[in-house]
């Protein structure tokens, strides 16, 4: 039946049709009702999520580039169509090449994949025959907080490492929590030497009692063979040695003390191997001319992306729960804030000086893909993007706060933005930062002035739970209001905003940094599928900044380890304190440089 009710959704799309008690109600004006009905049908069931790449997000896209002609914006995308279209690394799966067998004094057991072994997404394609060493949590933890190393007096240099799930973490809080991730065990394991790590599932009746399922939030890989083994099989090999595997598990968690070992005559052959699957997605453009014959040739860019997390899975707060995750306020109400201020725009085009180009972005979920996709291949020259205006999560305004960053970046932007809120009906909260957790970050990174506006997180956020009959519509009308007031204001500018960097920290989002006590300043490219870490830049004042570092270096080695993804170096922060020095090498086009950076405390 969901079939049925995709195709019969992209039929009306495609033949313009939109229900009629919606073309009956319309207006130029942005109203509390059309924003309802955006919002209500890109976070419908039936669109599944809107995950880039998928079907929900194509007829999202549908939808969206329909609305723009209904409203008689120029197609300036691909063979003059409405679309940018992408090509991205969508997921990674396992192939039928995965084997895992044991020997032991001449006798071979083989595995079968998926009910007693799987390979994890972040593994490295390899194969490794080698002895087996069980490293009890496969923690290695050093800090001052908790001096706990299962690796302690252990060589595993070379050989296959078993490692239970979670952390001895005893009574009150857990100090482990930084160590308990699966990446995080991964990494311990291959800055021991160890060539392949297997981790367990829980003992019967504990949590995670299930073979980890291969799909993880990290699809990078961790440089060495990892895969997933059950715990009754491993306690199966034990037996044969004389031990259990309840009985150590409980002796740790009772001693909170290491117990590792080598077992002995025992040996391993781990076959791992996974293969990327590449999806399309597409941003959706849609352009309008300005009046002024001198002035029209710059371009006023307003965002705001469309995708979500599709039936959950990677990005999810409720990883483990597959069902549709609505993304009413992510960011369906950023995308029909796009929608009627487009509307609203189109009708009074009479009164704008320069262009306007609406730009809907798909793969903001999966890392500012398709944002970065368009900086690199602009619809419109960037020189003549004057300014990038996102909203991102718009639909949940408490107390008329809204909160407005990017500050910084133009020493006109203040002025204007209290301006447009001369009758104060809306609180303002104002931050200077131009990087942030959304697409306005690829413009920046870019020198373009941009501002973002966002009405905060919630308990729903990346969650099922996040509906559209949770949105604050009224207060989403006034914020599209003034969004619209805004950009017409920058469009009728007498001069062209200067661009500013900011000075202020940039606050990370998202992922664990529990732990990490340093900064080097630089911004990701998440959009680079390539070996090391590219940054599209560095943060004024920064220790990346007075190293030396600069935009499109790619991190090559941090210290004396190699740095292979971002996980890589994340990972890597983990280990310092403030004030440490670290050569940092990069590939700077076609030469290496070796820079020396004194890390700075986390703000």
């Amino acid at each position: 039946m969901k079939h049925v009710k995709l195709h019969c959704i992209i039929a009306l799309l495609l033949s313009g049709c939109i229900p009629f008690f919606f073309q009956e109600s319309r207006t130029p004006e942005i109203t509390q009702e059309e924003l309802r009905v955006h919002v209500r049908y890109l976070a419908s069931p039936e669109l599944q999520g809107r995950r880039a790449g998928e079907e929900g997000n194509r007829i999202a896209a549908e939808y969206i580039a329909k609305e723009f002609q209904r409203y008689d914006l120029k197609p300036p995308g691909d063979s003059g169509t409405y679309f940018q279209h992408f090509k991205f690394i969508a997921t990674v799966k396992p192939t039928r090449e995965n084997a895992f067998t044991v020997r032991m004094n001449g006798t071979q057991k083989s595995y079968k994949l998926d009910a007693q072994f799987r390979p994890l997404s972040f593994t490295e394609n390899t194969t490794v025959s080698a002895p087996i060493v069980f490293v009890g949590y496969g923690i290695s933890a050093k800090d001052d907080s908790v001096q706990y190393d299962d690796y302690t007096g252990m060589d595993v240099k070379g050989k296959i490492v078993v490692a239970l799930r979670y952390s001895p973490k005893g009574s009150g809080e857990n100090r482990y929590v930084r160590y308990q991730p699966l990446m995080e065990k991964a990494y311990a394991a291959r800055d021991h030497g160890a060539a392949a790590i297997l981790l367990l599932s829980g003992a019967a009746g504990e949590e995670g009692t299930d073979l980890i399922p291969f799909k993880y939030p990290v699809t990078k890989s961790a440089g060495i063979a990892v895969a997933a083994l059950r715990w009754i099989d491993m306690d199966s090999l034990l037996q044969i040695v004389g031990k259990s595997l309840t009985e150590i598990q409980q002796r740790i968690n009772t001693t909170q003390k290491p117990e590792s070992f080598a077992l002995p005559n025992l040996e391993a052959t781990l076959q791992a191997q996974t293969e990327r699957v590449y999806s399309t997605s597409a941003n959706i453009a849609g352009f309008l001319e300005g009046t002024d014959p001198a002035l029209k040739g710059q371009v006023v860019l307003l965002g705001a992306h469309m995708d979500h997390l599709g039936m959950g899975g990677e990005g999810s707060l409720q990883p483990d729960t597959v069902a549709v995750h609505p993304g009413a306020d992510d960011n369906a109400s950023g995308t029909a804030g796009l929608l009627e201020i487009a509307q609203y725009l189109s009708s009074h085009r009479q009164s704008l000086k320069r262009s306007i180009l609406f730009l809907s972005f798909s793969g903001e979920e999966e890392g500012l893909l398709g944002s970065d996709h368009y900086v690199k291949n602009p619809l419109i020259p960037l020189d003549s993007t004057i300014a990038m205006l996102n909203m991102d999560m718009i639909g949940r305004m408490k107390n008329s706060t809204l909160i407005v960053e990017g500050m910084g970046t133009s020493p006109k932007w203040e002025d204007i933005v209290r301006r447009e809120n001369r009758d104060s009906t809306i609180q303002l909260k104002l931050k200077p930062d131009g990087y942030g957790p959304s697409d306005h970050a690829s413009f920046y990174g870019r020198n373009i002035p941009v501002m973002f506006f966002f009405t905060g997180l919630h308990k729903e956020y990346h969650r099922p739970a996040d509906t559209w009959d949770k949105l604050n519509y009224s207060g989403e009308q006034k914020i599209a209001e003034y969004v619209a007031r805004i950009a017409t204001g920058i469009a009728n500018e007498p001069e062209r905003p200067f661009f500013t960097k900011t000075t202020t920290p940039m606050i990370a989002s998202g992922g664990d940094r529990q732990g990490i006590r340093v900064s080097l300043g630089v911004i990701p490219d998440y959009a680079e599928d390539i070996v090391g870490l590219k940054i599209t830049g560095v943060r004024p004042g920064s220790a990346a900044e007075k190293a030396g570092l600069q935009g499109d270096d790619i991190i090559i080695k941090f210290g004396e380890a190699d740095v292979k993804n971002i996980y890589d170096f994340t990972h890597l922060l983990g280990k310092y304190k403030p004030g440490d020095v670290v050569v940092v090498r990069v590939k700077r086009r076609t030469q290496e440089v070796s820079l020396t950076a004194t890390l700075e405390a986390r703000k």
